[in-house]
């Protein structure tokens, strides 16, 4: 027998009723969303269906099945948007998925009927999470469940960014966490290299924020203290802190338009 997955809910915070729109963060292993006029979260599987016949639309950060993505998102998702209205929508994208993820993206979204799409870089969405100070330059590592990202934020863009595929779901007897360790290290080690200016260093001076699922496993954020030399930082709830982010930069959308021109993308 199959068992429908659950939904996982997550408390967030009081929704304003004026607001209306859609915070969606795509992952490989989970999609998370929050949608006005909801107190939770909405965290489930990235399949295109539940049960046996379930595929992967995502894979490894990149979207390799549109149409999939676009009908997990309406199955999700359809039925709790108004039926009248065009919400807002800001999507949380990687760092390095450039042009073409948001094109495929912003396709399978369109099956939500938004009136405007917005793309996030996720270390940003991250960072707002985290109430932390974007004037000052920040490193971001999101170790997630199948990609492990670091990404430097200078002013809140993005200025540099590394990636691998390699992520929690690939731990077992063969493959210990040191190797996602051992990867971020190399990473933040290649900025630094490549880095002419102090931005690099002085963001790991600061201490980078520690998202994703993989900051929540001591074996891999503790162990980075150690390799990195520096005061490594795991967000609060830090499997959530993208979606978290991409709702307050919602909010602030509707509250103020104009703060959100710079670095977000309009599509």
């Amino acid at each position: 027998m199959t068992t429908r997955p659950v939904a996982a809910r997550h408390r967030l915070w009081p929704w304003c009723r004026r607001c209306t729109g859609t915070a969606l963060d795509l992952g490989s292993a989970r999609t998370r969303a929050w949608t006005s006029g909801q107190r939770m979260i909405l965290d489930v599987p990235t399949v295109t269906s539940p049960g046996a016949s379930a595929t992967y639309p995502i894979q490894r950060g990149t979207i390799v099945d549109t149409p999939g993505t676009a009908r997990m998102l309406d199955r999700l998702l359809g039925h709790r948007l108004p039926r009248f209205g065009r919400p807002l929508l800001i999507l949380t994208t990687p760092a390095l998925g450039g042009i073409a993820y948001r094109a495929e993206a912003r396709t399978a979204v369109e099956v939500l009927r938004p009136r405007t799409v917005l793309t996030v870089p996720t270390a940003r969405a991250v960072a707002v999470a985290a109430d932390a100070d974007l004037t000052r330059p920040l490193l971001v590592v999101d170790v997630g469940a199948h990609l492990t990202e670091v990404t430097l934020l200078a002013d809140g863009a993005v200025t540099d960014a590394l990636c691998t595929t390699l992520g929690t779901s690939d731990l077992d007897s063969r493959t210990p966490p040191t190797r996602i360790t051992e990867a971020v290290v190399a990473m933040v080690t290649t900025m630094l290299d490549q880095d002419h200016t102090s931005l690099t260093l002085d963001a790991l001076r600061r201490g980078p924020l520690l998202a994703g699922g993989g900051a929540l496993r001591a074996d891999i954020t503790y162990p980075l203290v150690d390799r990195l030399h520096a005061p490594v930082q795991p967000v609060p709830a830090p499997h959530t802190s993208a979606v978290r982010g991409a709702a307050r930069l919602l909010q602030a959308a509707h509250a103020h338009p104009s703060a959100l021109a710079d670095p977000m993308h309009r599509d």
